[in-house]
């Protein structure tokens, strides 16, 4: 029942990597002091406290600046939307965790620490150090107290989840079914009707021009801008000035002597014949018989290993490169794998291997002892490491004082500047309506619109456009919203109209032709070279048209569908219907894999809800967040 706990380590590093708290935690005392703040929601009667919809939201937020980088904008998560979806995730979280407990479902002592002492993080030398299991967490900000307790949790939530997601079933019968349909082909024909073969028989007047322009005049507002100089504070202003004796880094080495170990790494190639862990007996029996025969060439012939893999390998990844996975080491590949891999010679080929992903032929290319690395060799890295840290502790301390710089002398940037080793730069033209780039993020943008910048002539506050960057502005020119005068925009208001006229007189043509078609016609229509469409694959045409395409009746092709597209309008010839060909075993369960866990996914979905329909469920959640001080 309890087998799933093996599989977590993973997941288990994953919850340590984005469980970021503000705050130190000391031991009971302080995490129930934690909950007591102010509930946002109850889940029958459990709380969730503004404190937990916090961490959820920097969490969160965490997740989408790694994703995105420079590309993050945080006011993103000021929206009512985002932050109503954060504080559901935790509503559906808490009731998921009761239903686990209130169906006895338990997570003992002895599981928790098999799973985090399988944490690699938590090792040194392939062991799990207690010392370091601590170190790990205090970076954290957590106690392993408070880091064991969520992790139970978040097991047992996931053991209830599971219960439901590996429980959907499909018949094969339906299987072959989805098969079928899902690769069954129609070979259509397609013409368009273009609204550029219509243009010249369009006409706009002035009237028309200057009524569209009247009535849309929103099209033609030019939004307020702004230039202005800024001062952009981060760990960057502060390293050229950061000098790091080479007896310090020498130091750092010896204490950390370890951080510069590579362990023993091994290149291995494979071939590998695919067959799922709970696939029929029967698939099993043909991988492992096709699997037999690529062995005997392989030992018969060990020069071909890299021929055979190209030709057969069922591993998408290595196969294109004649089976070679490159170096690794310990802990990256499944056991059997790995077992297998670090017990043979340079050179050896193994015999077959079984693993959850089917039978392995495995070559063993090359071995990198494992070495340390000379302080020689890691000097450099270990200066700069130490720089960006001695910054780092630096920005944290003047942070508050280009704050406090910006917002006292607010007539003048100079003094900021000059506090943090900044220069005073020049934007661009920047609109408050603009897409966010850069450090121009939406709050940024807010900072440079506010009525203390444009109106009083201060200095914007300082504001976190990304991790340890503080940005702070000061007008420089303004220009308020305007529309663009009739006279520069006739032109194209005149192309807009006479496209509008083309592309009605492309659809009229279009549904005319159509028509005709159907009734057995024989209008002049240029038809494009025939090729073969499938739902999955369906080139260009929309889910409406594509529906069309495979409604039509089968017994009386071919037949012809169309409709109205952004250009104008487009007829589809259905001439001929490709069958799928014959289901193997190997593709239903794959197939069969997918259904399922689509089916499981959308069983728990159904419990999720009915769950939350007979629980009592408040939330307290403001509109917008709390203004900071």
């Amino acid at each position: 029942m309890f087998d799933f706990v093996q599989e977590r380590k993973r997941f288990v590093q994953i919850v340590l990597l984005l469980i970021i708290l503000p705050f130190a935690f000391f031991g009971v005392d302080s995490y129930n002091k934690s909950n007591q703040s102010a509930a946002l929601a109850t889940v029958n009667g459990s709380e969730v406290s503004a404190q937990e919809f916090e961490n959820a939201l920097r969490q969160q937020q965490d997740r989408m600046r790694q994703m995105l980088g420079a590309n993050y904008d945080a006011a993103m998560f000021e929206t009512p939307e985002i932050r109503k979806a954060v504080l559901d995730g935790l509503v559906g979280q808490k009731l998921l965790m009761a239903n686990a407990k209130s169906a006895g479902l338990t997570v003992t002592d002895e599981q928790i620490a098999e799973v985090i002492g399988g944490v690699e993080v938590f090792q040194e030398n392939g062991k799990f150090d207690k010392k370091r299991y601590q170190t790990v967490l205090s970076n954290k900000n957590m106690s392993p107290l408070m880091f064991e307790a969520q992790v139970r949790d978040d097991l047992l939530s996931q053991q209830l989840r599971e219960v439901y997601i590996q429980n959907g079933f499909i018949a094969n019968a339906t299987t072959d079914n989805i098969i079928r349909l899902n690769e069954q082909q129609r070979v259509v024909s397609v013409a368009t009707v273009s609204f550029q073969d219509f243009m010249a028989q369009t006409k706009v007047d002035e009237a028309a021009v200057k009524q569209y322009y009247t009535k849309n005049a929103k099209e033609f507002e030019v939004p307020e801008q702004a230039k202005v100089e800024y001062v952009k504070f981060s760990v960057a202003n502060l390293m050229d000035k950061i000098d790091i004796p080479s007896a310090d880094a020498q130091k750092y080495y010896d204490a950390h002597v370890k951080e510069f170990e590579m362990a023993e790494q091994r290149q291995a190639a494979h071939i590998l014949i695919s067959a799922a862990a709970d696939a029929p007996q029967a698939v099993q029996d043909a991988a492992k018989a096709k699997a037999e025969q690529l062995l005997q060439q392989v030992k018969q012939n060990p020069a071909s290993f890299a021929e055979l893999a190209k030709a057969n390998s069922q591993d998408p990844g290595s196969a294109m490169n004649g089976g070679d996975l490159g170096f690794f080491g310990k802990g990256q590949m499944v056991k059997p794998f790995e077992d297998t891999t670090f017990s043979l010679k340079t050179g050896e080929i193994s015999g077959l291997v079984k693993s959850d992903f089917g039978y392995h032929i495995i070559k063993l290319v090359a071995i990198k002892p494992a070495s340390v690395s000379t302080f020689a060799e890691v000097s450099a890295e270990i200066i700069s490491k130490l720089r960006e840290q001695k910054a780092a502790d630096q920005f944290a301390e003047l942070a508050d004082k280009f704050n406090n710089t910006v917002y006292e002398q607010s007539d003048t940037l100079k003094p900021a500047a000059e506090l943090v080793n900044g220069k005073i730069e020049q934007s661009d033209w920047l609109s408050a309506k603009m897409t966010p780039t850069g450090f121009w993020t939406s709050k940024m943008l807010q900072a440079v619109f506010s009525e203390d910048v444009l109106k009083n002539k201060r200095n914007s506050v300082a504001t976190e456009v990304a991790p340890n960057t503080l940005v702070a502005a000061r007008m420089l020119e303004h220009k308020p919203a305007s529309v663009r005068p009739l006279a520069e925009v006739q032109a194209a208001i005149q192309q807009t109209l006479m496209r509008k006229q083309a592309i009605e007189l492309a659809i009229k043509q279009g549904k005319a032709q159509l028509a005709e078609l159907q009734k057995g016609g024989t209008p002049t229509v240029q038809w494009a070279e025939a090729k073969a469409v499938s739902r999955a694959q369906r080139s260009n045409f929309d889910a409406a048209l594509t529906r069309q395409i495979f409604q039509v009746n089968q017994a009386k092709l071919p037949q012809t569908v169309g409709a109205e597209t952004a250009d104008g309008f487009t007829l589809v010839r259905v001439d001929a219907i490709k069958e799928a060909e014959k289901v193997e075993d190997g593709k239903r369960v794959r197939y069969a894999e997918q259904l399922r866990k689509m089916i499981g996914e959308e069983i728990y979905r159904a419990y999720m809800e009915d769950a939350k329909q007979h629980a009592t469920i408040k939330s307290n959640l403001p509109a917008t967040p709390a203004a900071k001080p």
